[in-house]
């Protein structure tokens, strides 16, 4: 790679449902492209309709990264994904490859384009009190507490995101310092962007929830309580895992664990599902609109395609100067 390099990844992020994989594989036609997932639920194997993870012969078009990398009784954080993000990068530029990111855990193209600082390891007897707190007190009064300490993070995190309160109150209690301090590196003034981030993003919120609803109803006759379901079985997964708080999933899980069946328990996670859903994309918009990017139109793929494929060629032309 040399100085003269103007791109080294380009990056298609957006809400839950606006269009991003469809975009990608059809970037990955018009040029020698390489899918690198920026999704903390599609790292996990098994779980694969509640995800949309993109079908076996989508994955077979083209090279794709960092999903099924992981038994859902693992945990996968910032840090680590930034580590194979940036190895990735190095092995598919060297490959003369144009590195493609996509997904929507904003969270991780943050900390990719941002930097993040080493965060304390977590801590069994902090969370453990906290667990305790949590179980006497609820969460949301937990989330009042970080509210107090660190409000950048609190305004971010839904009253009820038991896994990210505990995380950002785990980092106080053990620093003396809010979670969102450990996210403020900047890029310097002096050194250029090496990627460029297209945001797809809905012009209408309606035509977005109109898209989550249906997504939730095509997974729900894909099988996707059947999914939930053999993943129960396990009998080693439980909701305080990180995989098993994944959206969809959560509702599900707690839907069987009241003893819902029937059209009951499909009319349920159909409804809370799609609900929970549309908070997750409320708050992916919210982290995009602090971010650089190019915004393109969700409701007009053509026209976002028009536009993405110039920079695919610029990013494409470094290898052939």
């Amino acid at each position: 790679m040399t100085a003269e390099t103007s791109i080294d990844w380009i990056g298609i992020a957006g809400p839950t449902a606006s269009g991003k994989t469809g975009l990608a594989l059809q970037l990955a036609t018009d040029g020698p492209v390489e899918i690198i997932s920026v999704d903390s639920a599609l790292v996990y194997r098994d779980m694969d309709i509640g995800t949309a993870k993109p079908t076996p012969a989508e994955l077979a078009s083209t090279p794709h990264h960092l999903i099924d990398i992981l038994d859902p009784l693992e945990a996968y954080s910032a840090a680590q994904f930034v580590q194979d993000a940036q190895r990735l990068i190095r092995d598919i530029r060297a490959r003369g490859r144009v590195p493609l990111l996509v997904g929507g855990t904003m969270l991780y193209f943050k900390a990719l384009i941002d930097g993040i600082d080493a965060l304390p390891a977590a801590d069994a007897e902090v969370r453990a009190q906290l667990d305790a707190e949590a179980a006497d007190r609820g969460w949301p009064a937990m989330h009042a507490e970080l509210a107090l300490v660190d409000p950048l993070t609190a305004a971010r995190l839904a009253p009820n995101d038991a896994q990210r309160i505990q995380r950002a109150l785990e980092v106080f209690r053990l620093t003396g310092q809010p979670l969102s301090a450990f996210h403020t590196r900047e890029k310097s003034p002096s050194a250029p962007a090496r990627h460029r981030l297209l945001a797809l993003e809905p012009r209408d919120r309606a035509w977005l929830h109109a898209r989550i609803g249906l997504r939730f109803e095509q997974m729900l006759a894909q099988g996707f309580l059947d999914e939930v379901v053999r993943l129960r079985a396990r009998g080693d997964l439980h909701t305080g895992l990180p995989s098993m708080r994944c959206v969809g999933y959560r509702q599900a899980w707690e839907a069987l664990d009241a003893g819902l069946g029937g059209p009951a328990l499909r009319a349920d996670v159909q409804e809370r599902g799609a609900a929970a859903t549309r908070q997750l994309a409320k708050r992916q918009l919210t982290w995009l609109r602090g971010m650089e990017r190019t915004v393109l139109s969700a409701e007009a793929p053509d026209e976002a395609l028009a536009a993405a494929r110039p920079m695919l060629a610029e990013a494409a032309a470094e290898f052939t100067r």
